[in-house]
């Protein structure tokens, strides 16, 4: 299976958004949906980089339809207001690429009370997909696109810490927020199949890359890794092609997961890859789901 931007057909006429649009992965994501000539929702914290980066895309790109507007995913109201102003304004809803995520940052809570990557890479991109459920479930041939991590492979759903209640690891962390969006992209996919929707959900890993999601490394070990980085990691461009394979591959079918195919999952081609085993775990799954219903305030009706 091969994928290249420059052979996907003409998508005048749909509409993406993809959230933290305007730097790393998510910039490189709407770069590559605004040359297939797809309308992109620059969904970004700060209007500011926003529109600059809409403005570095205008200048790759002849006449791009980019729009940018604010969520902060430290807060469920912003969430809230952003999907409202989104239910009220459009009458579709082909892609929502739920990018933006943070990692290993030092120990914080979003407004609402969330470990900042729980909050952040997770319960706030939940709930923005519980909103706008509506307005894709009726647009033909819609994808929901959950950005996971090679992170996952050692994460674990601890529900007595899921917030560290009790303790805080930075990793440990992470690597719980990345397993919970794979989860939930496996778990939504059942959902719909039972209610028997045509909406597709996968999820899709960027490998090893230099992106700003790495600026909470400390600099010392940055520069002892920055010799194994060479070999092992792969530019941003390329690292947000699993992610446009998975939001664009014409064969795509639900619950795949996409990542790069060489050394271990950290770069390579975008392809289909296998998440690992406890990644299937529906106990586990389901439970989440509940409990992401009652900590985000609303019910995830498919029906």
């Amino acid at each position: 299976m091969t994928f290249k931007i420059s052979q996907i057909s003409d998508q005048n006429g749909r509409i993406a958004i993809v959230t933290g649009a305007n730097s790393g992965l998510g910039y490189e994501t709407t770069l590559g949906l605004a040359k297939t000539g797809m309308k992109v929702i620059m969904a970004c914290r700060s209007a500011e980089k926003g529109t600059l980066a809409k403005q570095s895309i205008e200048k790759e790109v002849e006449n791009p339809d980019l729009e940018v507007l604010t969520i902060d995913l430290n807060s469920l109201q912003s969430v809230r207001n952003f999907a409202q102003h989104i239910l009220d304004k459009y009458d579709r809803l082909d892609l929502l690429i739920n990018n933006a995520g943070i990692m290993i940052p030092p120990f914080s809570k979003t407004e609402d009370g969330f470990e900042s990557q729980m909050g952040v890479n997770y319960f706030s991109h939940f709930l923005l997909t519980n909103l706008l459920f509506p307005l894709v479930e009726k647009t033909p041939d819609s994808r929901i696109v959950s950005l996971s991590s090679i992170a996952h492979e050692k994460g674990k759903i601890d529900f007595k810490n899921l917030n560290a209640e009790q303790h805080y690891s930075r990793m440990k962390a992470y690597q719980q927020s990345k397993l919970a969006c794979l989860m939930f992209a496996i778990e939504l996919q059942h959902r719909i199949d039972r209610a028997g929707k045509k909406v597709i959900s996968v999820a899709a890993h960027p490998g090893v890359s230099g992106t700003n999601l790495g600026r909470f490394i400390p600099k010392f070990l940055y520069v002892l890794a920055w010799p194994f980085m060479i070999f092992m990691a792969h530019s941003p461009q390329k690292a947000a092609l699993p992610t446009l394979m998975a939001a664009l591959e014409p064969n795509a079918k639900g619950g795949e997961y996409y990542g790069p195919q060489g050394m271990r999952g950290m770069k390579g081609k975008p392809g289909i890859t296998q998440p690992e085993p406890h990644a299937f775990d529906e106990k586990v799954a389901q439970k989440l789901w509940t409990i992401s219903e009652d900590l985000t305030g609303k019910k995830f009706t498919i029906a």
